[in-house]
C-alpha cells in the first residue's frame, strides 16, 4: 500500500508552547496535503516530534520509525525535516523508497545552532534508492537554507531540483495559502 510520511521542520521553543499556534505537523500546508493524499488512497501520516526545538536526532528517528518506510513510501520533509530525511537515508543504505521530496531542506551548514543533529556523512547514493528524489527551493528563501540547498545539489547531482520564484520558506505566510498544489503533484 502506498504511503507518505510528511515531516515538519524546526519550530522555536516559543512557537512550540504557544497555545494560539498549531503544532508543527498541523501548520502550513501539512493538513491540506495529508487530506489530499488520503483522498487519493495514499495513507499519509504527519508525525509530530516531541520537543523538536531541542534538536536531538534520536526522538526524530523514534517518531518516523513508527511508520512503514518501504518501496511504496513517499518521504516529504520541510526545512529541518528535509535535512532529517537526508541524514536518515544516508545512515540506512538498506532503505529504498518511491519518492523523496525535500522542501527547502536545511542541514545547518553554518553551525549557527549548537547541535550534533547534522553530524553525519552524506551518502551520495541516496538519490539512487528512490524512483524520484526532488528538492524544492525558492529564490527568496533565507541564506542558510539556500546554502543547504546548494550543498545538497552539489553532493546529490542526480536529484531533480525545482526552483520557485518568491515562495520564501514555503510556509503559509510566504505561499499566502495553506495549499501547495505543486507539492501534491510531486507526491502523485
Amino acid at each position: 500500500m502506498r504511503n507518505a510520511i510528511l515531516l515538519h521542520g524546526l519550530p522555536s521553543k516559543e512557537e512550540y508552547y504557544n497555545p494560539n499556534r498549531p503544532s508543527a505537523s498541523n501548520s502550513h500546508w501539512f493538513p491540506w496535503l495529508q487530506k489530499e493524499l488520503l483522498m487519493k488512497e495514499i495513507k499519509a501520516d504527519t508525525p509530530e516530534v516531541f520537543r523538536p526545538y531541542e534538536m536531538i536526532y534520536e526522538p526524530w528517528v523514534k517518531e518516523v520509525e513508527r511508520f512503514a518506510i518501504n518501496k511504496e513510501s513517499t518521504l516529504v520533509g520541510h526545512s529541518m525535516g528535509g535535512g532529517f530525511w537526508v541524514r536518515y537515508l544516508s545512515e540506512h543504505p538498506e532503505i529504498s523508497v518511491d519518492r523523496v521530496i525535500l522542501v527547502a531542506p536545511w542541514i545547518n551548514l553554518n553551525h549557527e545552532e549548537n547541535t550534533r543533529f547534522f553530524e553525519f556523512k552524506l551518502d551520495p547514493t541516496i538519490t539512487g534508492r528512490a524512483n524520484e528524489f526532488i528538492i524544492f527551493e525558492s529564490d527568496d528563501d533565507g541564506e542558510e537554507v539556500q546554502n543547504s540547498v546548494g550543498y545538497l545539489i552539489k553532493k546529490l547531482p542526480h536529484a531533480t531540483v525545482r526552483t520557485f520564484h518568491q515562495y520564501g520558506h514555503f510556509t503559509q505566510r510566504t505561499l499566502k495559502d495553506n495549499q501547495f498544489p505543486e507539492l501534491l503533484k510531486a507526491c502523485l
